[in-house]
């Protein structure tokens, strides 16, 4: 069952590394675009809708609520290119960037924590 486990979380990776790539690509519908960069800023945020230290539940978020929007993001985008960005991301070093990405989120989290401190204190 572990095994089981850790292919489905390398292949939950794959998938939101593919999303990113979809996300960039010009050729893949508004629609998808928005969905698939709102999924991988939701899987790289720090901050989930229900907290992680909250036992269970807390995990369950990122267990259902990611892959329902990978799910959704990939109806949205022809099989030809979901195909071709998979191919990308799997041969492409875009881990790196998106690790980026993420730090990008989390400074965008401290911008708006310290914009509502500010509105909160002033």
């Amino acid at each position: 069952m572990f095994d089981r486990l850790q292919v489905w979380a390398k292949r939950l990776k794959q998938n939101v590394v593919t999303l990113y790539v979809a996300g960039c690509d010009p050729r893949t519908p508004r629609l998808a675009k928005a969905i698939a960069l709102f999924v991988v800023a939701y899987a790289l945020s720090p901050i989930d809708l229900i907290p992680d230290f909250i036992p269970v539940i807390g995990l369950l978020d990122d267990i259902i609520l990611v892959p329902l929007g990978i799910l959704t993001a990939v109806r949205f985008i022809p099989d030809c290119l979901w195909q071709e960005f998979r191919e990308t991301a799997r041969t492409s070093d875009q881990v790196a960037t998106i690790r980026w990405g993420a730090w990008i989120v989390i400074g965008m989290w401290f911008c708006c924590a310290a914009l509502i401190l500010w509105w909160l204190v002033g």
